[in-house]
């Protein structure tokens, strides 16, 4: 655990820090003695994960925890699969394969490590599967007491434990309920807004995992609804050639150089919008669950992603669409929509109702000013919809605006109560959306 501290930035490049000291534990006694001291001493120790957070809920000011070197499989009990924390999402088909076992549901990026998504409730599409949260069926953490505990599939605080924010403790082991290897049959279509926007709750009630994406300053948008099939169906489609013509060059590269001119001359985003909505084109291709989840992200963007009731999700977008013209931002990501089953985890996104997404985006070389000026808005819609923030994503509430919006606020305080009491964890995000 040589200490080192070089200044940390997120990959979004919205957050950064310069921590007193940064170690690299290889195992959980030396978290508890670092646990230990850091509480001896009335310090704040933060784990870190991928930094693919764009809030600063991973910010360390104090002690930093990189959990890297604590990662793969720890056992497996029939679908029941436990790994080190610091395993990264991108890790977990290699380690399922020989139990011919996946994981329900995935979001669209697999760099995180799987506490970190977790803890911060990362999510895909479906409104029948929650999100990544919903699928620990136990956690062991070293709390701030400097105590392993394990919570347990029957245990309350699981309720907590498995959306903790890293607010509860340092997570070590993570056991994750799988369910047998699937194919997808993903299907990807040109829609105009009008018709991904009116459509979209019909079709999430219709498709195992469906969402769209919308260009600003255009009508294009972009379906995808994936189905679930056997897991020996044979891979079909386009080949990969065609796929790497698609998803690396035109999703990634082309588009890249098409934001970094937008962001050089303003005045062009709307015409680049319109290249970009025409460019991707249909296609149908039949692959295993994760390689369909899973897109390559290769240009930096800043994002905010608001959760809403399922069946506002139309009015809402019909709402940020306006607000776009009549501000005149010139936004060159498109907007993503997303959904996911009702669950109870205490700071679940979507504890309590079917929930709707809605992840708004600016390039990383946009003015920040406006970029800003932009999420400001596009959070003022989101909050007079009872919208609640991604906790891993750009917004400015805090704990009395949280508390409104999250049934089981306070039953969430009480169990950090008990397995934080000195606040060993509490950056300053969460002394601001949880309270001191």
């Amino acid at each position: 655990m040589t200490p080192d501290a070089p200044t940390w930035r997120n990959w979004g490049g919205t957050q950064s820090a310069t921590p007193t000291r940064v170690v690299h534990p290889t195992d959980v006694p030396q978290i508890i003695d670092l646990v230990r001291d850091t509480a001896e001493r009335g310090g704040v120790l933060k784990p870190v994960g991928a930094g693919h957070s764009f809030s600063a809920i991973a910010v360390a000011d104090d002690v930093q925890v990189d959990l890297s070197a604590m990662r793969g499989l720890v056992r497996v009990d029939g679908a029941a699969v436990t790994v080190r924390a610091g395993t990264y999402l991108h890790e977990m088909p290699a380690i399922l394969a020989p139990y011919r076992l996946a994981m329900p549901n995935l979001g669209d990026v697999d760099r995180q490590s799987v506490a970190g998504a977790t803890a911060t409730g990362t999510h895909g599409t479906g409104l029948r599967f929650g999100g990544v949260s919903t699928q620990i069926s136990a956690v062991t953490l070293v709390s701030g007491t400097g105590d392993i505990v394990t919570v347990g599939p029957d245990d309350p605080d699981l309720a907590a434990a498995a959306l903790g924010l890293g607010a509860l403790g340092v997570l070590v082991e993570i056991t994750l309920a799988c369910v047998p290897e699937f194919g997808l049959r993903a299907v990807e279509a040109p829609a105009t807004f009008d018709d991904a926007v009116g459509g979209f709750v019909d079709r999430v009630a219709e498709t195992d995992h469906h969402e769209f994406f919308w260009f600003p300053h255009t009508a294009c948008a972009l379906t995808r609804s994936n189905t679930r099939i056997g897991a020996d169906t044979r891979r079909s489609g386009p080949g990969r050639v065609r796929r790497y013509v698609d998803d690396e060059l035109l999703s990634n590269k082309l588009f890249g150089m098409l934001c970094a001119v937008g962001a050089r001359v303003p005045a062009v985003v709307p015409a680049v919008a319109q290249l970009s909505g025409r460019a991707l084109g249909a296609r149908t291709y039949t692959d295993r669950s994760d390689e369909v989840f899973v897109s390559s992200r290769g240009v930096r963007f800043r994002e905010m992603e608001y959760a809403v009731a399922l069946h506002e999700v139309p009015d809402v977008l019909r709402e940020v669409r306006a607000m776009i013209d009549r501000r005149r931002y010139l936004v060159s990501f498109p907007v993503e929509v997303r959904a996911a089953a009702a669950d109870d985890l205490m700071l679940s996104t979507a504890t309590g109702r079917p929930t709707g997404y809605i992840a708004v985006h600016r390039y990383h070389g946009d003015d920040p000013a406006d970029a800003d000026a932009y999420f400001a808005d596009v959070e003022r819609i989101m909050s007079a919809h009872d919208g609640r923030p991604h906790w891993g994503k750009m917004h400015g509430l805090d704990a009395a605006g949280l508390r409104r919006r999250y049934p089981r606020f306070d039953e969430f305080l009480e169990v950090r109560n008990r397995f934080d009491p000195a606040r060993v964890f509490a950056n300053r995000y969460l002394r601001r959306v949880l309270g001191d």
